[in-house]
C-alpha cells in the first residue's frame, strides 16, 4: 500500500484524553466474556486459548469485528502559500495527543514543540535550540507520562518534563551522544505513566568487537523506575534481510525487500512482544525473553510478490550498482522470498493493546489485540511515512505522519469508529 497519498481531512472535534471511552464502548460492544480454553464465535470469527507446556497459545481464525479510522483533522501546509505558517514543519520527528484533545508536535529541525487543538488550529510553540532549561540539541521524541510531557533531547543526553502549558518542570540525565534513527531511539509509553527509553546494559563481545548492550530503561512522571528491559536478538540462520556493499568510497546497505525482518516492543510490567515478519505469530516474553508467556497467532492465506513489486523494491540497488561495478556485495544479490511478510510492524499502546500493521496486497491493514490476545477489530491502514512512528492514545485515536509530493510532513489524526 502506498504510503504517501494524501487523504481528504475532515474536522471535528477531539475528545479528551482521560477519559478513554470511544474505544472502551466501541470494543466491548464487539466483544463477549471469554475465559481460558474457550473460544469465543462472531460468525466465523473464533479466539481459542489453548496451554501448553504452561504457555498460553492464542489462535484467532475467521473474520474479525470490522471498523475503520475517521479523519479527524489534517495538520500541515495546504498550499505553498502557506510558508512560515506554525504548520509547516521544518521535520516532524514524533507525535502525541495530550489534555484536551490537543495534538503535540515534535519539529526537530526547528528544535521545538507546536500545540495544535482538535480543529487544528495552532495554539501555542514552546522549546528553542540551546542547551539551558526548555532547550535542545536534538528532539527525537515526547511521550505522556502522568500530567508530564516527556521530550528526549539524545545529544544533549536527557529527559526533559514539561507541563501541558509549555512549562519547564526539570530534567533527567541519560547517556549523551546516543544516535540512530527515530523510528527506535525514541520513548516507548506503555501505559498511563509507564515509559521507557534507551539505553547502554553491559559491555559484550560481538563479532564487531567489544560494545554494549542495547536496553530500555523505566520511566515514569517521578523518574526513572529502575526496571531494565534487553531488547532481543532475532533469531538466527534464516535468509539475509539487507546487502552490505563495499565500494572505493563507502560502504552501503540496502534492505531486500519483503525478506523477513524480526520486530518487537515493549509492554507494560516489562513483558516484550516480538514477531518474526515471516509468519503471524507472536510471542509475548518476560525476563529478556527467557520466559514465554503467551503466543498470539493468527491465520492468514500468503500472498505471492509480484514482479512489479520486486523490480520496484530492489531499483535502488540495481541503480546503485550499476554506478558501482567494481563494488563487492554480501549476499552478491538480493533473493526472492517465496511470499510476502504478514506483519509490517507492531507496537503496544499505552492502554496495553497491541496494534499490529499487516501487510497485505490490497492494502495493509491494522489489527488491535487486547492484552489476553484476543483479536478485537481490523481495518483499512491509512497512508503513513515510514521514518515517524504512529501514536496512540486511549480513546480510540491514532496519529500518523505522512509526506506530500513536496515532502512536507502533515500530522493526521484519526478517530475509530465501528461498522454497523
Amino acid at each position: 500500500m502506498p504510503r504517501d497519498s494524501p487523504p481528504t481531512p475532515r474536522t471535528a472535534p477531539i475528545p479528551a484524553k482521560a477519559p478513554a471511552v470511544a474505544l472502551t464502548m466501541l470494543l466491548a460492544a464487539m466483544l463477549t466474556a471469554c475465559a481460558p480454553d474457550t473460544s469465543t464465535p462472531l460468525g466465523d470469527f473464533a479466539t481459542t486459548f489453548d496451554t501448553i507446556g504452561g504457555t498460553v497459545h492464542v489462535t484467532n481464525t475467521g473474520t474479525p469485528p470490522p471498523a475503520r479510522l475517521e479523519l479527524v483533522a489534517s495538520i500541515g501546509p495546504k498550499t505553498l502559500t502557506d510558508t512560515g505558517s506554525p504548520d509547516e514543519f521544518g521535520g516532524v520527528n514524533s507525535v502525541a495527543l495530550g489534555p484536551d484533545g490537543e495534538v503535540f508536535v515534535a519539529d526537530a529541525r526547528n528544535f521545538e514543540v507546536r500545540v495544535f487543538g482538535p480543529d487544528g488550529a495552532h495554539r501555542r510553540t514552546f522549546g528553542r535550540q540551546g542547551e539551558g532549561p526548555g532547550e535542545f540539541r536534538s528532539l527525537y521524541s515526547l511521550a505522556w507520562a502522568g500530567d508530564r510531557l516527556l521530550t528526549y533531547d539524545p545529544v544533549q543526553g536527557r529527559i526533559g518534563e514539561w507541563s501541558a502549558e509549555g512549562q519547564w518542570l526539570g530534567q533527567q540525565g541519560t547517556e549523551s551522544g546516543y544516535t540512530g534513527p527515530v523510528s527506535s531511539v525514541r520513548l516507548y509509553p506503555v501505559g498511563p505513566d509507564e515509559v521507557l527509553r534507551p539505553g547502554l546494559g553491559a559491555m559484550f563481545e560481538s563479532e564487531f568487537g567489544r560494545a554494549f548492550k542495547s536496553v530500555l530503561i523505566g520511566l515514569n512522571s517521578r523518574g526513572e523506575t529502575g526496571d531494565t528491559l534487553a531488547r532481543l536478538d532475532g533469531p538466527g540462520g534464516g535468509p539475509p534481510s539487507g546487502i552490505v556493499c563495499q565500494s572505493e568510497e563507502m560502504i552501503s546497505f540496502f534492505t531486500i525487500p519483503f525478506a523477513p525482518q524480526f520486530v518487537q516492543h515493549p509492554g507494560p510490567g516489562g513483558i516484550t512482544y516480538s514477531a518474526l515478519t515471516s509468519s503471524y505469530r507472536i510471542a509475548v516474553t518476560r525476563h529478556d525473553g527467557a520466559d514465554t508467556l503467551r503466543v498470539i497467532e493468527r491465520s492468514l492465506p500468503a500472498e505471492s510478490i509480484g514482479d512489479d513489486e520486486w523490480q520496484a523494491g530492489n531499483q535502488e540497488y540495481e541503480d546503485w550498482r550499476a554506478e558501482q561495478r567494481g563494488a563487492s556485495c554480501e549476499p552478491s544479490g538480493p533473493a526472492r522470498p517465496a511470499t510476502k511478510p504478514f506483519i509490517e510492524d507492531l507496537f503496544v499502546a499505552p492502554d496495553g493493546r497491541l496494534w499490529v500493521e499487516v501487510m497485505r496486497t490490497a492494502g495493509n491493514r491494522w489489527e488491535v489485540f487486547d492484552t489476553e490476545g484476543r483479536l478485537l477489530v481490523s481495518f483499512s491502514a491509512p497512508a503513513r511515512g515510514e521514518r515517524v512512528v504512529p501514536a496512540f492514545d486511549p480513546s480510540g485515536h491514532l496519529l500518523t505522519i505522512r509526506q506530500d509530493s513536496l515532502d512536507l510532513d502533515h500530522v493526521d489524526v484519526w478517530r475509530l469508529e465501528r461498522e454497523d
